[in-house]
């Protein structure tokens, strides 16, 4: 899965917390399972890149890990210090609850996305990463703005195939 849609970056005006890296996220469907997409805005200080990318057939969820993927792997260093706003209950949970942990441990038994997950789960080995959770569809610029990303890519003519989704059994 590569970032392929949108990438553009230009200076904003100021930032919540300016020593940290800033990654605000959405996924959408349309359908679950149906075409699918990410949107993630990365902020660091004051320049914002915004990265999108959509998939043929696949799930909320599964996109809603792709957008804190897309802005992890964008990284060029690490050990940063990075704050991730989510409106996804279940990512922002599944890490800080320590659920992702447990689920390792376990071998994600009877759990779904085990794919993703342990990309996740690689990812924020290499950093400090804190999850935020913000109200979907609210007030939050950042937020709106990467689920109209989102739903532009899941919208979009040059749709990826989630391989892990559609060949192997709906990444059980």
């Amino acid at each position: 899965m590569t970032v392929r849609n949108s990438v553009s970056s230009g200076k904003i005006r100021g930032s919540i917390h300016p020593e940290k890296l800033q990654i605000y996220t959405d996924g959408a469907s349309r359908g679950n399972p149906g075409p699918g997409g990410y949107g993630t805005i990365l902020i660091w200080n004051g320049v914002q890149k915004e990265l999108s990318g959509g998939f043929r057939r696949t799930t909320n969820n599964r996109m809603e890990l792709m957008a804190v993927i897309a802005g992890l792997e964008a990284l060029k260093k690490d050990g940063l210090q990075i704050t991730v706003y989510s409106d996804s209950a279940y990512v922002v949970r599944a890490v800080k609850e320590k659920w992702l942990v447990s689920w390792v441990r376990k071998g994600f038994a009877g759990k779904k996305n085990q794919d993703l997950w342990m990309r996740l789960y690689r990812l924020l080995q290499k950093h400090s990463v804190e999850f935020i959770w913000v109200k979907g569809h609210h007030v939050n610029l950042h937020n709106n703005r990467c689920d109209e990303l989102a739903t532009v890519a899941a919208d979009g003519n040059h749709l990826e195939i989630d391989e892990a989704f559609e060949h192997r059994g709906q990444a059980s």
